[in-house]
């Protein structure tokens, strides 16, 4: 694979919107080409038959029992608001 180049180095600041002084550029450039080498040192690893884990440790993730609840709690929900309106949440006003 070819390194980036200072062009695409600027390019890719730009699109980050992040400020890059001319003279830094030849160094992002450089880190930029590091990064995406070991991208390629990781595709390279063969992972054939590599379970996907959450976590080092074996561990099961705790679940639910996915059943449809009567719902129509709109009531019970809102008498927990400091002020509900028209059976929805009043936030106030923020933005003039």
């Amino acid at each position: 694979m070819s390194g980036i180049d200072i062009d695409t180095a600027r390019k890719v600041a730009h699109l980050a919107r992040i400020r890059v002084a001319p003279e830094a550029l030849p160094k992002l450039a450089e880190q930029l080409s590091g990064i995406l080498a070991f991208m390629e040192q990781l595709n390279a690893v063969d992972v054939t038959g590599v379970e996907p884990m959450t976590s080092v440790t074996p561990m099961r993730l705790k679940r639910r029992a996915d059943v449809v609840t009567d719902g129509d709690r709109q009531a019970a929900v809102l008498a927990n608001a400091p002020d509900a309106r028209e059976g929805f949440f009043a936030v106030p006003k923020v933005v003039e």
